[in-house]
């Protein structure tokens, strides 16, 4: 007998680990089918608010944000990340004089995505992590948002009202908060039935283990 389960997936699209974290939650919802039944709430979650429009470059903002000597304290663990995303089946890319940009735009496409089709939302997400991560494309550029947005079926015409618009920029700004004010400060943060915190980018196999659990003590 499946059960009902909330899945809110805090993240933010310029988060590495979240883009493995979603994969591999979608790998373990998968082997869980007779378990589970879930609704899963993309949420916003801004790791460089109020980045410039302009962006930044990435090495600049890594010095600025972890000291002088980060990009060489973070060179290993990007080649682990990098074969980590590829066991997943995602190319993070992640190339020299990458830039760094605002993602808030985007969170508001994926607010309206929700709205419009769940499915088409999550769709959505990975091929946001994909612009980022693999393509190097800029997730600001409102053209960029409104091709990714068409690329998993959603209304092109729609997607660039919302964001010629500014609409849910609200709603976006109150989720980034509510989020944080309930102690979810790093990311992915996946939260089952408002109750059950999972963190960071785990295997499928721990998240398997743990909704199964989760499931068992709702039964």
């Amino acid at each position: 007998m499946t059960k009902t389960m909330q899945i809110d997936f805090v993240s933010d699209v310029v988060c590495p680990w979240c883009a493995i974290g979603l994969a591999e939650l979608k790998t373990a919802l998968a082997r869980l089918t007779d378990v589970v039944k879930p609704e899963i709430e993309l949420q916003p979650f801004e790791l460089n608010p109020g980045m410039a429009k302009e962006g930044q470059d990435m090495a600049e903002h890594m010095v600025q944000k972890f000291g002088p000597d980060a990009m060489a304290r973070m060179g290993g663990a990007r080649e682990a990340l990098t074969k980590r995303a590829a066991d997943v089946g995602f190319t993070m890319a992640m190339r020299e004089g990458g830039r760094i940009w605002s993602s808030f735009d985007a969170h508001r496409l994926l607010h309206w995505a929700g709205l419009e089709d769940k499915d088409k939302a999550i769709a959505l997400k990975q091929a946001l992590f994909g612009a980022y991560f693999t393509e190097s494309l800029n997730i600001s550029d409102p053209d960029i948002l409104v091709a990714k947005a068409e690329s998993v079926g959603l209304d092109g015409a729609k997607a660039r009202e919302v964001l010629t618009s500014g609409r849910y920029r609200g709603e976006v700004e109150a989720a980034e908060m509510k989020w944080k004010q309930a102690g979810i400060n790093s990311v992915p943060a996946v939260v089952i039935n408002k109750k059950y915190l999972i963190s960071g980018g785990q295997t499928a196999a721990v998240f398997e283990q743990s909704l199964r659990q989760i499931a068992a003590e709702a039964a």
